[in-house]
């Protein structure tokens, strides 16, 4: 889990990305994040990088629980 609710664009996106960065494919990964944009940009971001948004829940403090699955390597050749 990585909890970047206190972090400010684009720091959000880049939290996000470095721990994606250090896991294998397939493996999931929860971000908790505060706030209507940094959701927005993290959650485009992520997608356009091809990994899956797997969930997106709200909980009770107003933080987004976002789940992102890793995307596969390309085949090779």
């Amino acid at each position: 889990m990585l909890d970047i609710t206190h972090e400010k664009c684009p720091m959000t996106f880049v939290r996000t990305r470095l721990a994606l960065d250090g896991m294998a494919a397939g493996r999931v990964l929860v971000v908790r994040l505060m706030g209507e944009e940094p959701h927005r940009n993290v959650r485009r971001s992520v997608l356009a990088l091809g990994h899956t948004v797997l969930a997106e829940q709200a909980a009770e403090d107003g933080s987004i629980m976002l789940t992102v699955q890793k995307k596969d390597p390309a085949p090779a050749g």
